[in-house]
This record gives structure tokens, sequence and C-alpha cells, in this order.
């Protein structure tokens, strides 16, 4: 099996996940994201990308808890971009003002190509409209 290699393309409409020929990430990207998430996410983000219990109401230290990454969440209500940022670098950092989090970067952990291949195997999970939706935003002007 040959290597498949991701890139992130920067573009009039944001961020793109594409394997080297520039086609849409294939099978062994979600397995190799899905392999990534279970290591690196799924502590917090559930095994099942089902999330933490009540992730909608602040805990007792006021933070949200983390939230789903299935249909039922809202990661796919967000861009590629955004979605990159926040676990490169953590969603305090992202959001600014001050605003507290228990989501971390990972900017040391793992690196762009894997960030990637995480988001390819989360986007895998989705119903096709809900991934159709986010591929809409992310290809929009930002």
């Amino acid at each position: 099996m040959g290597l498949v290699a991701l890139v992130l393309v920067a573009g009039a409409g944001g961020f793109v996940f594409v394997g080297a020929e520039g086609a849409p990430a294939g099978s062994a990207q979600i397995a190799e994201g899905k392999a990534l998430y279970a290591e690196t996410c799924a502590a917090c983000h559930g095994a099942r990308l089902e999330g933490q219990p009540n992730w909608r109401t602040p805990g007792p230290d006021g933070r949200l808890p983390a939230p789903p990454h299935d249909a039922s969440g809202h990661t796919w209500h967000h861009p590629d971009e955004v979605l990159f940022r926040i676990t490169k670098l953590g969603t305090a950092a992202v959001v600014g003002n001050g605003y507290e989090s228990n989501m971390p970067g990972f900017a040391d952990q793992l690196t762009d190509a894997q960030i990637e291949a995480i988001f390819t195997y989360i986007k895998s999970t989705w119903p096709e409209e809900l991934r159709a939706h986010q591929a809409e935003i992310s290809a929009a002007p930002g």
C-alpha cells in the first residue's frame, strides 16, 4: 500500500483537506484519522464521537464539557479553517477575550497532516447532508 500525503490548501474559500493528487481524502486517511482520534481525542470527546454528558451546560468550573463530533453536535457548523485552528491552538486561543476552555491546542503533539486526518475521519461519520453543509461553509469566503 502506498503512502498517502495530505495537504491543507489555502484558497479564496479557506482551507480544504485533500490528498496528494488533489482528490478528496480516502480510506487510508480515514483509517489514520480514526486511530489518531482514538489516541488523542476520545478520552474527552468519546470513543463514538458522543462527547461528554450535558455538553451544552457549563460544569462546576464554568467551562463547557467536550462536545460531540457526531451528527448530534455542532462540529459540522464550523468551517475547516476554524476546526483546524481550534485543534492546533486550543479553543481559548482562537476565541480570545479571556474565554476559558478545557480544549488544549495540539500543535506540539500532532502534525498538520494528523489534524487533517482526524477531521477526515470525523467527517466520514456524518450523513451526506451534514458533510455537504459543512463543505459549503468551508468554501464560503470568510
